[in-house]
């Protein structure tokens, strides 16, 4: 699992900094979002000219949806659940066909209910693929985060924790 990124860190700044990131590399950004509903994109959206460098988001909360738009396979939504590694890369791969630049695809179990003894409430995989990694047929870069607190703390920490992890990309 991760070192897990605060959310003490304001939400806007860090925005701001991921806007000003894409924007120095000529990058948009997409998102495919389960457990936060769109958060994701809406924390991007509510800066304004963020249309240079956010393509756009989607929200994929049933496991059909997941399918239809973002062509993850029933196989691995049956094998390994919604909440795996193996969903979010292919949520991550679905959302760059799309056309944008960077991906980042988000599933977990926000709560209170739902969870599991494999995967309690807090659990949120994280994937993060550039165009270029598809490519190269590179797998997304996903991990696991076990997040603590209520449904908005879990929904408040992965998206703090998606933008970062957007900065580390190569």
């Amino acid at each position: 699992m991760q070192e897990i990124k605060e959310i003490g860190r304001d939400i806007n700044e860090l925005v701001i900094q991921l806007a000003d990131h894409l924007k120095s590399q000529n990058k948009m950004l997409i998102t495919a979002e389960s457990c936060t509903g769109g958060m994701i994109g809406a924390s991007c959206t509510q800066l304004a000219g963020s249309s240079a460098w956010f393509f756009g988001g989607l929200i994929s909360y049933d496991n059909l949806a997941k399918e239809r738009m973002l062509k993850v396979t029933s196989s691995s939504l049956q094998a390994f659940g919604a909440v795996s590694t193996e969903v979010v890369e292919q949520m991550c791969s679905g959302a760059l066909s799309y056309g944008a630049d960077i991906s980042v695809a988000v599933s977990g179990v926000a709560g209170p209910g739902g969870g599991s003894e494999e995967k309690p409430v807090g659990t949120v995989y994280i994937g993060w693929l550039t165009k270029d990694q598809a490519a190269q047929g590179q797998a997304a870069k996903v991990q696991r985060f076990q997040f603590p607190g209520d449904r908005d703390a879990v929904r408040e920490l992965t998206l703090v924790n998606a933008i970062q992890g957007i900065f580390d990309l190569k």
